[in-house]
Parts: C-alpha cells; sequence; structure tokens
C-alpha cells in the first residue's frame, strides 16, 4: 500500500480535536477512532463463545511485526515489554560489567531509563553523565567520555524535556568503535521522527506506544540487534521468553535466539490492540511527509513565543529538534492547569510545559495555545 493519507485526513480520524487543543502527544497520544473501534473490537471478542486466548496472541504476533517494519528491524529482533524501564533492566542484567563497568549516559535521559543504570552500581557498573549544552548534547561531549572500559551508551534519540534530536549515528559509531554496546530510549520520537535501526547503528532500541505511536499505556517495545550476543541470561524471565512458551514446563528454564528471550509474562492485552491500531494508522502516512509537517509546527511555535517574550529551551538548529518545544515557566504545571481549564492540553515537566505536535495538529492549534499563554501572562504576572 503506498501512504498517503494527508493531515486533514488523519486529523478526523480525532473527532475529540474539533473541540480541543491538543499539545501532549509527548506524554499521550490524542484518543482517535480508531483506538476505540480495537478496545471494541477486543470486548467483542470477549463475548464471543470459548477462550479468547488466540485472538489475544495474534495481536502480540502483529505488534511485532508492525513495530518490525516501522524502524527497518526483523520481528525476530523485537521484544514486547510492558515499558522503557523493563526494556532497559533487561538489557542491563544481560551484561556483565566487570571488565566494561563505564556506562555513558547523559543528563538529558529520561529517568526511567537513567534509574536502570544506577541501579547497576551494586553490580559493579560505573555511571558517567554527560553535560546539555545550548539545550541539546553534543556528540564530542559523548566521544570524551567513551574508551575502553565504556560497556554501554545510552543516548535518547530525542530528548524528553527540550526536545533535542541527538547525534545518534555518530556516537553509536564511536562507541562501536571502543568496543561498547549501544542503548537508544525513542520514546519520544518513534510515530513522528522516521527512525532506521541500521542507520542509527544501536544494538538496542526502546520505545513504547502510549505517545506519538497513538496507542495506550501498557506495551513498549525492545529492538535488539543480536539477540542471542550477550554476556549472560537476562535476570528476569517469564513464560513468554521461552523457546515454546506453550510447553508450560515449570523444570526447562530455555532462552530462544530471538528478542523473545528478554520477555517476561503475558502482556497487556488492551494496550496491544490499541498499538495495532495506532501503528496501522501511521502505516497509513507519508513518514517524510509528517516530519515535515511537524518540523514546521515546532518552527512556527517557537517562532510565535519567541515573539510574545516567552523563554525556550529548543536547540537552534531547525535540524536539530524533535517534536515538541520546551516553555520556560517557573510553575509549569500551573500554566498547563490555567490552559486546560480552556481546552488547551499542554503536558508540564517541572519549570516547563512542553507544546507537542503530531500529524494532526495545525497552525491554528499553534495560535490558539499563544493566544493562551499570552492572556495567562496578562491575567497572572507572578
Amino acid at each position: 500500500m503506498v501512504p498517503g493519507m494527508d493531515a486533514a485526513a488523519f486529523r478526523s480520524r480525532f473527532p475529540a480535536l474539533e473541540g480541543t487543543v491538543y499539545l501532549a502527544s509527548c506524554s499521550l497520544g490524542a484518543r482517535s477512532i480508531d483506538l476505540d473501534a480495537a478496545l471494541t473490537r477486543m470486548l467483542d471478542t470477549m463475548a464471543e463463545p470459548g477462550v479468547p486466548w488466540p485472538q489475544f496472541e495474534a495481536q502480540v504476533s502483529e505488534a511485532r511485526a508492525r513495530f518490525a517494519a516501522l524502524i527497518g528491524a526483523r520481528p525476530d529482533q523485537i521484544a514486547i515489554v510492558p515499558n522503557a524501564s523493563i526494556g532497559a533492566y533487561q538489557v542491563a542484567s544481560a551484561l556483565e560489567w566487570a571488565s566494561r563497568p563505564t556506562v555513558v549516559t547523559t543528563v538529558a535521559e529520561f529517568p526511567s531509563v537513567a534509574h536502570v543504570w544506577l541501579a547497576q552500581r551494586p553490580r559493579g557498573a560505573r555511571v558517567v553523565y554527560v553535560r546539555e549544552r545550548e539545550d541539546t548534547v553534543r556528540a564530542g561531549d559523548y566521544l570524551a567520555e567513551i574508551d575502553a572500559r565504556t560497556g554501554l551508551v545510552s543516548i535518547p534519540l530525542v530528548t524528553y524535556r527540550s526536545g533535542a534530536r541527538l547525534p545518534v549515528a555518530d556516537v553509536a559509531a564511536a562507541a562501536h568503535g571502543a568496543g561498547a554496546r549501544v542503548f537508544v530510549d525513542a520514546y519520544q520520537a518513534a510515530g513522528v521522527v522516521p527512525v532506521d535501526v541500521t542507520e542509527l547503528g544501536c544494538d538496542y532500541l526502546v520505545s513504547g506506544t502510549l505517545k506519538y505511536l497513538l496507542g495506550l499505556p501498557g506495551v513498549a517495545f525492545l529492538y535488539v540487534r543480536s539477540p542471542s550476543d550477550a554476556d549472560r541470561a537476562p535476570r528476569l524471565t517469564g513464560w513468554y521468553g521461552r523457546v515454546d512458551p506453550l510447553a508450560f514446563d515449570p523444570q526447562r528454564l530455555d532462552f530462544p535466539d530471538e528478542a523473545r528471550r528478554l520477555e517476561t509474562g503475558t502482556p497487556a492485552v488492551p494496550a496491544l490492540y490499541t498499538a495495532n491500531a495506532g501503528m496501522a494508522l501511521l502505516n497509513r502516512l507519508d513518514r517524510r511527509a509528517v516530519q515535515r509537517h511537524v518540523a514546521s509546527l515546532v518552527a512556527y511555535a517557537a517562532g510565535q513565543l519567541a515573539a510574545q517574550g516567552e523563554r525556550l529551551q529548543l536547540p537552534v538548529a531547525p535540524a536539530d529538534r524533535g517534536a515538541h518545544v520546551a516553555l520556560i515557566d517557573a510553575n509549569a504545571p500551573a500554566l498547563a492547569a490555567w490552559l486546560a481549564s480552556r481546552r488547551i492540553v499542554v503536558s508540564p515537566r517541572c519549570d516547563v510545559a512542553r507544546l507537542s505536535f503530531h500529524y494532526y495538529n495545525t497552525t491554528a492549534d499553534v495560535d490558539a495555545v499563544c493566544a493562551g499563554i499570552a492572556r495567562y501572562r496578562r491575567t497572572r504576572p507572578d
């Protein structure tokens, strides 16, 4: 099928957007009619005679294949996990830290991932943080920390706070040159920024369904370039991680030579249905058109807000930006709540309010949020 649904047709799949300016996809994607239909299908399946597990299992296989296609991987390289933390832990638990104890990460890493690396310190890991400069993280600063003692380099494709797109391919090449593995968090990218694991050159990549992939919380995906190339078997496992899950043998612990070896127990079935609905919808789009559309909205919003005198945390170069604009505000939750009361939804994180964009957003949405922020400043000068 040739992708080609335009932005207006895509937006029509999200009826709630007619009465709401929704700029929080970096936290939770908007609700679509496709998501609703998927949940209805699941409930209808449960009402049919018989046990619905075969249909649920089909959703697992479909999700694995859809995400693999989205990032240029094979289905056998994809593990289905509950969230990014479990994905990162599964990677960490299969590595030995004695000869290569250093994990190079960044202060811009999402805590859910960074905390997993810190938790490896009792096993011998040493965590080094690369600084953030001018609202981004530079490849040279990563490279300065990578040496023969580095076991893992962790780098987000797009940072969760400032929305900076980081130089993953350059860092990965340097890490591999030093003999280290590379872990990429693509939660803030997949769905609006084209992702190709071959181009990135990473060993691991994690992303989930609840943000730009337009699903619900409960399902994430872990790409593993070489599933059997690990220092040891993972320490967290379950029946889905067996060579034959349906053998139901409590006395045998075997691991397939696939990324499934990192899976644990039964995945969240409702989230799987919505994940497949979201990815099927995205598959109808031209990914480059989505990227251009989102980039234009980010640039437009940044220009409007800067003209209003707002302070932004945003990389200078458009090519270094992801899908959101971070507006600095000492009480971002208060600003977000004020806007929400006027049906303008943004995502606050500490002292920034994130305005994030998907293919369903328009310049009218940008105009509305900018006008709302200007009004907030007039009525709440503190």
